[in-house]
C-alpha cells in the first residue's frame, strides 16, 4: 500500500534523511521517500504487518511532526506548507537573534577582561567570581532554550542508538554547561572555605560561552539552509489559476453561465475572442487561431477549425466559437501537469550532506574517545576534574561547528555569487545537486530562441523595391491580431517605412488578411489564400522551401494580378545560445532539445547549433516522461526552460532551471532561476555548483584533519611524553578557530568569475534586403550594469554616422545595423571611450 504523509519540523537535508531512515526501520515498510521541500513523505509499506499510527509514531520518536496527507482542493492543499515553511523561517530568525543577543553579552564579560576590555568592578575580583560565573551562567540559559529541539532530537537519537550531529551539539554543549555548573559549585566552595586558588582556577574554567556559541553558530547555519529552501507549492497553485473560474454553457438552448467546476462532457460551450479555453473539447461550430504557448511552448497560435481539439486555459485569439466538452475535471490535460508537478515534487529525493554521511560514524567515535579518555585518566590516578576537562575537551573541540557549518557558509556564498550574475538558485539541494550534472535537456522556445516572431527575410519580385514591399505587408498586418504580424510591423517601424491608410480590411480564417490600398486590393498570407485567387508562386517556390527549410514561416504577398514577395518571420536564435551549447560538451554534458514545435523547424535548429539529439512536437507529459527515461538510465538530468509546459519536467528533473523571462509557473517549479534568460547562465550556474562543492569538500577536509590533531591533544595523548594538556578554553578557541578557516575558506567563492564567451554568428538569420544594403552587426558587451550605462553606450554608437544602434542591458548585447561600410575598429573604439570593454563583434 501506498501513503504519503506531511511531515513538519525539518530543517535540512540530515532531517529529512533521519528521517527516512528512522520509518525505513519499521516492519512493514518496503520503500519511503522523504521530500524536504514540500515536507512530504511517501510510503509504500505491507498493511497487514504496520499501519499509518505506527508510521507516524516512528517519525515522531524520531524528533518529528507527521499526519496522513489529506486531500483538499488545490489552494486549501498549498496553504498549510506555505504557512508552516512561513513559521519555520520565523522561528528560526526568532532562535537567531535570541541567540545573538545574549551571545555578545556573554563573550564580552568572559572574554572581554583578556583583551582588555573594562568590566562592571562588581566582576572583578576573586572576591566577585561567584557573581562573574553566575551572570555567565544566566546570559547562556536563554541560548539553551530558544535552541533545545538540538538537545531534544540530540539525545532522543542518541538514546536510539543512531547518533546524528544533533547528538554532538547536544553533548559538546550540554557537556560545557555541566562542567560549567561544577565550576560555580568550586568557587562557592572556595569562597566559602577561604580556598582563594580554587576559586582562580575555576573561574578562569567556565565554558558556557563555549556551549552558547556552539548553538549559536549551528543556528545560524540552519537558518542560511531554512531561508534557501524552494517554495514547490505556489508553483501549483499558479497552475490552478491559469484555467477560467466560469464557463458560457448552451443549456435548453439559453447561454448560462456556471462555475467550471460544474461543467459536464457533452455540454456545449461558446469562447469569444480574448477568452480562455474552460475544459478540454472538440470544435463544433467556427474557426479561429488558437494561442497554445502555455501548454506546448509554441508561441505562434494555431489555426482550429471544426473538429479540432481544444485544451483547457489555452487562449481564443481571433474566432468565435463553440466546442463540446471531452475532459473536464481532473481529466483536462492542464489538471494532469498540475498532477504531474506535485508527484515529480514529491517523488524527488533529497541529497544528504557530506557531513551527514559521515556523522554516523564520527559522532559514536568522538563520545567512546571522551568517555574512554576520561576513564584511563581517572585508572591512572589522576583527579576527577582532571578526568572530566580531558573529556569535555574532547567533546567541545570535536563539536561540529567547522563541520555544520562547512556546507552551509559554502552554499551561501555560492548563492550570492549565483545571484550577483543573475543566477537565483532557490535551494541548497539543488545547487549541490548541480555539479553532477551530465546532461541537459533544454526546451525550444523562449530558451533556445527568444521566444517571439521576428522578421528575418525580405524577397520582393522585380516590379516592387525592398521598401515598397514592406510598406504594403505593414500596412496590411497593421489592422491584423496575430503575432506575425506584429514582427512584420515592428520590422517596418525600425526601418522608418511609411504606412499607409488601408480600406475593407478582412482576416480570413486560416489563409491570412486583405485589404485596399491606395485603391490596389492586396493580400497577405499563407500558399493556400495564393491558391484560392488562383496566383502563381512557381519562382518564389525556391525561396519559400528554402525558409521552410530553416525553420521559418514563409508569408506571401500579392497583388490581383500576381505575387509582389515573400517575408519570412522566425522565432530567431540567441546570440548566446550556441556558445553555451558548445560549452555544455566542452563540460562533459550532453544536450538534449526538446520542443512542441514541429520537426521541420526542430531540425533547422539542431543543424544551426549542433545539438545531437533533438525530440520535436512532444506534449507536456512526454517531456516528463522523457527526462525520467534519461534518470532511469543512470543520467543526473537538468531541465532548461520557460513555458508552463515544461513545469513538470522542471520539477521532475534532478535540477530545474528556468528562464528568467518565463512564466511564473516554470519559475516557481525551478530550483534555478535566470534572471538574464540567457542560456549561457546555464553554464554558470552548473560551473559555480561545481566550485562550491569543491569548496565544500575542502572545507570537510580541513574539518576531519583539525579534528584528527585535535582529539588526540584534547584526551592527553601527549600529556605523558611532553606535557602537553589542552585546557578546555583552548579546545573551545580552536573549535572557533576551525569555524573561521572554514568561513574564510568559503570566502574565497566570491572570486569567482562566468567563463568568457564569444558570440557566433548564427546562419540563417542575417535579414536580406535584396539591393538595399542593410548589415547587421552584433556586439557582446561587458561592464554595463544598469539602464544609464546601456543609455550611454547607445548613444555613443549612433552617433557615428550610418549607425542605428539597439542596447540590451539583459544580455549585454549592442544590435547593430549599418547603412554603409563601418570598421569594427570605430565601433569598438566608441564603445571603449564610454567606459566599457567589446567582448565580441560579429
Amino acid at each position: 500500500m501506498n501513503q504519503k504523509f506531511d511531515v513538519t519540523g525539518m530543517t535540512c537535508s540530515a532531517c529529512s534523511a533521519h528521517v527516512e531512515k528512522s520509518v525505513g526501520k519499521v516492519q512493514g515498510v518496503e520503500e519511503v521517500s522523504v521530500n524536504l521541500l514540500s515536507n512530504s513523505m511517501n510510503v509504500s509499506y505491507d498493511d497487514k504487518v504496520t499501519d499509518v499510527s505506527t508510521i507516524i509514531k516512528a517519525v515522531q520518536d524520531a524528533g518529528y511532526g507527521a499526519s496522513a496527507h489529506q486531500l483538499h482542493s488545490a489552494k486549501e492543499k498549498e496553504k498549510p506548507t506555505g504557512v508552516d515553511m512561513k513559521d519555520q523561517l520565523a522561528n528560526m530568525k526568532m532562535r537567531l537573534g535570541v541567540s545573538f543577543a545574549f551571545l555578545i553579552p556573554l563573550f564580552y564579560i568572559s572574554m572581554g577582561h583578556m583583551m582588555g576590555a573594562p568590566l562592571p568592578h562588581f566582576l572583578h575580583g576573586n572576591e566577585n567570581a561567584l557573581i562573574f560565573a553566575f551572570t555567565q551562567f544566566l546570559l547562556a540559559l536563554p541560548i539553551l532554550y530558544v535552541n533545545r529541539k538540538y538537545y531534544q532530537v540530540g539525545f532522543k537519537t542518541l538514546l536510539r542508538g543512531s547518533p546524528n550531529m544533533d547528538s554532538l551539539i547536544a553533548i559538546g554543549s550540554a557537556a560545557a554547561m555541566i562542567y560549567g555548573i561544577f565550576a560555580i559549585y568550586q568557587i562557592g566552595y572556595g569562597l566559602g572555605h577561604g580556598k582563594m586558588e580554587l576559586v582562580e582556577q575555576y573561574s578562569m574554567d567556565l565554558y558556557f560561552e563555549s556551549a552558547a556559541m556552539i548553538l549559536a553558530l549551528i543556528t545560524l547555519g540552519k537558518f542560511l539552509e531554512t531561508r534557501s529552501k524552494g517554495k514547490t507549492s505556489e508553483a501549483i497553485t499558479k497552475l490552478m489559476d491559469l484555467a477560467p473560474k466560469t464557463a458560457l454553457v448552451v443549456r435548453e438552448g439559453q447561454e448560462i453561465e456556471i462555475p467550471v467546476e460544474e461543467v459536464v462532457v457533452g455540454d456545449i460551450l461558446i469562447v469569444k475572442p480574448g477568452q480562455s479555453i474552460p475544459v478540454d473539447g472538440v470544435i463544433v461550430e467556427g474557426n479561429t487561431s488558437i494561442d497554445e504557448s502555455a501548454l506546448t511552448g509554441e508561441s505562434i497560435p494555431v489555426e482550429k477549425h471544426v473538429d479540432d481539439k481544444v485544451i483547457a486555459a489555452t487562449i481564443n485569439k481571433s474566432g468565435y466559437i463553440k466546442f463540446k466538452a471531452i475532459k473536464v475535471g481532473d481529466d483536462t490535460t492542464l489538471a494532469q501537469i498540475i498532477q504531474l508537478v506535485e508527484e515529480a515534487s514529491s517523488s524527488k529525493a533529497p541529497i544528504a550532506k557530506l557531513a551527514d554521511k559521515v556523522s554516523g560514524v564520527f559522532v559514536p567515535v568522538v563520545i567512546g574517545i571522551a568517555i574512554l579518555s576520561a576513564v584511563v585518566w581517572l585508572a591512572l590516578g589522576h583527579s576527577f576534574e582532571f578526568a572530566l576537562s580531558i573529556g569535555i575537551a574532547v567533546l567541545v573541540i570535536s563539536c561540529p561547528c567547522a563541520l555544520g557549518l562547512a556546507t552551509p557558509v559554502a552554499i551561501m556564498v555560492g548563492t550570492g555569487k549565483g545571484a550577483e550574475n543573475g543566477i537565483l538558485i532557490k535551494s541548497a539541494e539543488s545547487l549541490e545537486i548541480a555539479h553532477t550534472v551530465d546532461t541537459v535537456v533544454l526546451d525550444k522556445t523562449g530558451t533556445i530562441t527568444e521566444g517571439r516572431p521576428q522578421l528575418t527575410d525580405l524577397f520582393a519580385a522585380s516590379r516592387v523595391s525592398q521598401k515598397e514591399l514592406l510598406s504594403i505587408a505593414a500596412s496590411l498586418e497593421k489592422a491584423s491580431e496575430h503575432p506575425l504580424a506584429d514582427a512584420v510591423v515592428e520590422y517596418a517601424v525600425k526601418q522608418k517605412v511609411e504606412l499607409q491608410p488601408i480600406e475593407q480590411f478582412q482576416a480570413v480564417i486560416g489563409q491570412g488578411i486583405e485589404g485596399k490600398i491606395n485603391g490596389t486590393l492586396y493580400f497577405g498570407g499563407n500558399r493556400k489564400m495564393m491558391e484560392e485567387h488562383g496566383l502563381s508562386f512557381d519562382e518564389y517556390e525556391q525561396h519559400a522551401e528554402k525558409f521552410s527549410k530553416e525553420g521559418k514561416t514563409p508569408l506571401y504577398f500579392a497583388d490581383e494580378t500576381g505575387i509582389i514577395g515573400i517575408i519570412a518571420v522566425a522565432d530567431v536564435i540567441k546570440p548566446t545560445s550556441r556558445e553555451a551549447i558548445r560549452q555544455f560538451k566542452e563540460m562533459g554534458i550532453d544536450v538534449v532539445m526538446l520542443t512542441g514545435d514541429n520537426k521541420r523547424t526542430a531540425q533547422a535548429i539542431q543543424r544551426q547549433l549542433g545539438i545531437d539529439r533533438v525530440i520535436a512536437e512532444v506534449l507536456p507529459q512526454d517531456k516528463e516522461r522523457e527526462v525520467s527515461a534519461l534518470q532511469s538510465q543512470g543520467k543526473k538530468v537538468a531541465m532548461v526552460g520557460d513555458g508552463i509546459n515544461d513545469a513538470p519536467a522542471l520539477t521532475r528533473a534532478d535540477v530545474g532551471i528556468a528562464i528568467g523571462a518565463g512564466t511564473d509557473v516554470a519559475i516557481e517549479s525551478a530550483d534555478v532561476v535566470l534572471m538574464k534568460s540567457d542560456l549561457l547562465d546555464a553554464v554558470t550556474a552548473i560551473d559555480l555548483s561545481r566550485a562550491v562543492i569543491r569548496n565544500i569538500k575542502q572545507n570537510l577536509f580541513w574539518a576531519f584533519f583539525y579534528n584528527i590533531i585535535g582529539i588526540p591533544l584534547a584526551a592527553g595523548v601527549f600529556y605523558v611524553v611532553l606535557n602537553w594538556r589542552l585546557n578546555p578554553m583552548f579546545a573551545a578557541a580552536a573549535m572557533s578557530l576551525s569555524s573561521v578557516c572554514v568561513v574564510s575558506n568559503a570566502l574565497r567563492l566570491r572570486l569567482f568569475k562566468p567563463r568568457r564567451f564569444s558570440a557566433q554568428k548564427i546562419e540563417g538569420q542575417t535579414t536580406i534586403i535584396k539591393g538595399e544594403i542593410a548589415m547587421k552587426k552584433t556586439m557582446i558587451i561587458d561592464g554595463m550594469s544598469c539602464s544609464h550605462c546601456s543609455s550611454r553606450v547607445e548613444k555613443a554608437l549612433n552617433a557615428i554616422d550610418g549607425v542605428k544602434a539597439t542596447v540590451n542591458l539583459d544580455t549585454k548585447t549592442a544590435e547593430i545595423e549599418l547603412s554603409k561600410e563601418i570598421g569594427n575598429e570605430a565601433l569598438i573604439s566608441v564603445v571603449t571611450d564610454a567606459g566599457y570593454q567589446v567582448v565580441s563583434i560579429s
